[in-house]
């Protein structure tokens, strides 16, 4: 059963405020979600969460997370700075990026982040700009040694990575260069709710730590798991169990690691989907009805405001405010106002009747929601609210206002 942490009439007071169409998270659920993996994950060495901020880039909830404990995973010039205002310095960034400028290195070694190196290229490419700094990360493509899946694709057609042999020669290399701690990292699916899967990914890097023990001599300080975690977006999937999959690892680190001599290594991952995803909404109003081949409800959002369903089909669960427990006796497609056919929440859902104004809740948009918002047609993205643990409501990011998207032109004449 999904819920949602407002009954209508608090929704109504909300609205109020501030007129939908609005994000909202729930803080409280968040850090308790961030406590339990913390709980779950103290049974393997070393464990360090760095939160995907690409996920929901907000310094408010990365202020949260770091809070509770997490680092940040950066990609870009703007996430490294958005990390280090949420105060997330040093260590407790990693910073993955690919094709990257040179002015972005500069910042991630300003920040003191581990840098997570892309392509063997890359490692002249950053002793020229930036350095080399003494604890560098390198992400391996595992190619058919893994399967992806219809979101990240599979590795060998990923543009990510080092193959086997590059990373066993460019680790040799960063040595030689003046490295001296190293690590490993991967990144092969999203959006996975298989728990094996998660533990096959820890054991292909605990067996890759220890080959490169053996043919380098060189000792991993960590292995960055990557990200991937899914979450149950429709409401008859389970929930990955952390202390299930915190268990398996362990058992695969006790089987490869320990008899290895490695134990200590370091266990980190970069999710982010499953740390703030299920607690996360995007509040709407309908506005519109129109009947013709089949039956649409029309929203104050669109695709500008969550792209997901568009981009890859992708499922949220719906609900109407007021109308949870009502049978569920129409089929409707939910839709924006965006110019593309493709501007649509639900295709063909069976929903309560939906009459104007009643407030429509796609559940699970706490993760790759707002972020990968747009400006299409002139669209303005849509703000974001918290739930504070105290009950009150906060405004965390405004909405765009015309002035904000007309900023950035060059009037010439």
């Amino acid at each position: 059963m999904k819920t949602f942490p407002f009954t209508k009439p608090q929704l109504e007071a909300v609205a109020e405020r501030y007129p939908t169409p609005f994000y909202i998270y729930d803080e409280s659920a968040i850090r308790l979600n961030a406590q339990s993996i913390k709980a779950a994950f103290s049974q393997v060495p070393a464990f360090v969460q760095h939160f995907a901020v690409k996920a929901l880039p907000n310094p408010a909830i990365l202020r949260i997370l770091a809070s509770e404990g997490f680092g940040a995973d950066c990609s870009s010039l703007a996430e490294l700075i958005l990390a280090e205002r949420a105060g997330i310095r040093g260590e407790q960034a990693m910073f993955t990026s690919n094709e990257t400028p040179a002015a972005e290195y500069v910042a991630a070694r300003k920040l003191g982040a581990i840098i997570n190196l892309d392509d063997e290229s890359h490692i002249d490419f950053l002793e020229e700009h930036a350095g080399i700094p003494e604890i560098v990360s390198c992400r391996y493509n595992p190619g058919p040694l893994k399967t992806g899946n219809s979101i990240i694709g599979t590795p060998l057609e990923a543009k990510y990575g080092f193959t086997h042999d590059q990373l066993i020669q460019g680790l040799v290399r960063l040595r030689d260069k003046g490295a001296r701690r190293f690590a490993v990292h991967t990144m092969v699916a999203s959006n996975e709710l298989r728990l094996d899967y998660h533990i096959e990914t820890a054991r292909l890097l605990f067996t890759l730590a220890a080959e490169i023990k053996e043919k380098t001599g060189i000792r991993l300080e960590f292995v960055n798991l990557g990200g991937g975690i899914g979450i149950p977006y429709r409401p008859d999937q389970q929930a990955v169990d952390y202390e299930q999959l915190a268990a398996g690892i362990r058992n695969a680190y006790d089987t490869i690691i320990v008899p290895e001599g490695l134990d200590p290594l370091g266990i980190h991952t970069e999710w982010g989907r499953v740390i703030t995803g299920p607690y996360g909404w995007l509040v709407a109003r309908a506005i519109h009805h129109k009947n013709i081949f089949r039956r649409y409800i029309g929203l104050d959002a669109c695709m500008a405001d969550l792209m997901r369903p568009g981009l890859y089909g992708a499922y949220h669960h719906i609900t109407i405010a007021g109308k949870e427990d009502a049978p569920q006796t129409e089929v409707y497609d939910l839709v924006g106002s965006l110019c593309e056919n493709n501007d649509k929440f639900a295709i063909q859902r069976n929903l309560p009747v939906i009459e104007r104004g009643d407030f429509v809740i796609i559940h699970d948009a706490g993760a790759h929601g707002r972020a990968m918002g747009f400006n299409y047609n002139g669209k303005l993205r849509c703000g974001e609210l918290l739930l504070r643990q105290d009950g009150s409501v906060v405004q965390i990011r405004r909405p765009e206002t015309v002035e904000d998207y007309f900023a950035t032109l060059v009037d010439i004449g």
